[in-house]
């Protein structure tokens, strides 16, 4: 029989860890649909479950040296009410679910739950979050794209947990996000896209691109957001052919239930142009 446990300190959750095997649950908004049995019977769990989302060490939100700390069981409705978030990241969680989900949903349980369709991870990749990993023997920090490899999948070992999502403070030009889905909110993406630049001197200082829910992991390629730098606006929209074929090159857009690779594939090449073709001097 598969028991649950709440630890009512982050020790003891780590302890638990250390010496046993668990299924982590924070709000649980996406585990409970995954676990879900037939109609009118308790979802189904082949580990027992470590609940969460009642420890209080995790749940904060804190400005230091820079970076914006976001405690694991921080809800999604605790992160747009907060003054020092950054806006982008408010606007996508408002249109993840319904309020109801958001106000147990967490960004730990977005980057545990590891779908290539989470709005909130192509912020995270664009905004080059960190995350803080911890476990009984210690911590470590990986940035968000080496703590999620693949489809459910993550480098998190057994006995680790998420603490904390750090993210650098950093001012653009412009900041964009785009989804497409079956409606605006309270649906999961077909294809996201996240951009933002910065221009100084009329030449391009930085551009970042990320696109979800497009291949087995966000995407965004620092080798290809170089070749942009130092260029001006004019020389940019001349070589986007070439700059949207590397594009092209880097997605691999996955085929589901909810839509097809050919129409992943033109849509995310066509939401990066205009991003880039609307790029201001």
């Amino acid at each position: 029989m598969v028991k649950h446990i709440i630890p009512e300190t982050l020790i003891t959750a780590l302890t638990f860890l250390n010496e046993g095997t668990y299924q982590i649950m924070a709000g649980g908004t996406d585990l409970m649909i995954q676990k879900r049995s037939t109609a009118g019977t308790l979802p189904h769990f082949e580990r027992d479950v470590l609940y969460l989302a009642n420890l209080e060490e995790l749940r904060y939100i804190r400005r230091e040296n820079g970076q914006i700390h976001i405690g694991a069981m921080t809800t999604l409705e605790e992160i747009i009410d907060h003054p020092d978030v950054p806006e982008l990241l408010k606007e996508v969680i408002r249109e993840m679910g319904s309020p109801a989900i958001r106000h147990v949903g967490t960004l730990a349980g977005n980057i545990g739950n590891a779908s290539p369709a989470g709005d909130s991870l192509v912020v995270l990749y664009l905004l080059d979050a960190q995350i803080l990993l911890s476990c009984l023997q210690g911590n470590r920090t990986l940035p968000v794209e080496q703590v999620i490899t693949g489809v459910r999948k993550t480098v998190m070992k057994p006995n680790e947990l998420i603490h904390e999502i750090i993210i650098p403070e950093v001012k653009f030009d412009q900041i964009k996000w785009v989804k497409v889905g079956g409606r605006q909110a309270d649906a999961i993406s077909k294809v996201s896209f996240a951009g933002a630049y910065r221009v100084v001197d009329h030449r391009v200082a930085e551009l970042r691109l990320a696109f979800g829910a497009i291949a087995i992991t966000v995407i965004r390629s620092r080798e290809l957001e170089k070749q942009f730098v130092n260029r001006t606006i004019s020389e940019l929209i001349i070589d986007l052919p070439a700059i949207l074929k590397s594009d092209d090159q880097l997605i691999s857009p996955i085929y589901d239930q909810r839509s097809n690779k050919i129409y992943r594939r033109e849509v995310a090449l066509n939401i990066a142009r205009d991003f880039i073709e609307k790029i201001k001097e």
